[in-house]
């Protein structure tokens, strides 16, 4: 008998929510996506020392200013990490812009091309970059430009019918709206406290965003994205893509039978 994570990839492109090293072996994702925490997570691989260490050599040469400097540095660390990752998987590598810009529609294009031009000096070519920008009204505009000079993005912190309707519209390569975190709020804000998988108030938004999306013929990609447990994945299955932490991708592998088709 299969195992549920073989079974799933016959139906959706798996994403690896991680910078581990050995989760990507481990699990051989098609694409992987990164953000902040995952970055200050990985730095603290032992494997990875030499990739810091780089990351502050280069940002000193670069500039004098000690807070340009850390600036800096946290670009190349993510950018360095990121090209670790792309020698273990064939697709793409998401690599997010400081959230702190996020209503800064400038300053999110500037740092974009910074990263990409930074990627660009390493040997790799866009289409194995994806950049994450937080689905803000001005990040879908950095987004939409960003889209225009040939860098395709992703937007994250997409908790809204709205939110993905405007990225859509905007002509956005991929979209990552969240499950868990939409549970969550409701677990905090109602009476309910436990939601079956088809039930589940996340589920439910990426379901009605997948569907808007085929029926209306737009092209960007729907990746689901912040999972608490396999049966929100389980319950996605067929969504274009699905980016899974190593623990629930470790629940996959060990959970056996055929996944059932949800999305189509």
């Amino acid at each position: 008998m299969t195992n549920k994570l073989t079974s799933l990839r016959k139906l959706t492109t798996v994403v690896a929510d991680t910078g581990d090293i050995a989760a990507m072996k481990l699990y051989q994702p098609q694409d992987a996506t990164t953000n902040p925490s995952l970055i200050l997570n990985a730095a603290q691989i032992p494997e990875y020392r030499k990739l810091i260490d780089e990351a502050i050599e280069w940002a000193r040469s670069q500039s004098d200013s000690r807070e340009q400097q850390i600036v800096d540095a946290c670009d190349k660390l993510a950018v360095n990490i990121g090209l670790e990752i792309l020698k273990l998987i064939p697709g793409r590598i998401s690599t997010e812009v400081d959230a702190r810009l996020s209503y800064d529609t400038e300053a999110c294009i500037v740092k974009a091309r910074r990263l990409i031009k930074l990627y660009n000096e390493a040997g790799i070519s866009n289409d194995r970059i994806l950049i994450k920008l937080a689905s803000t009204w001005q990040g879908i505009r950095a987004a939409e430009q960003l889209e225009k000079e040939g860098i395709n993005c992703n937007l994250t912190l997409l908790f809204s019918f709205a939110q993905a309707r405007a990225c859509a519209e905007a002509g956005v390569y991929l979209i990552s709206p969240f499950v868990g975190r939409i549970m969550d709020w409701y677990k905090a804000n109602t009476d309910k406290k436990e939601f079956a998988p088809a039930e589940d108030p996340g589920v439910i938004s990426v379901t009605e965003i997948y569907n808007y999306y085929k029926e209306h013929g737009y092209n960007t990609v729907v990746m689901g994205a912040s999972f608490r447990n396999i049966g929100e994945i389980l319950e996605l299955a067929g969504c274009d893509r699905l980016t899974i932490s190593p623990a629930l991708l470790k629940e996959l592998s060990e959970a056996q039978g055929e996944v059932e088709h949800k999305l189509s």
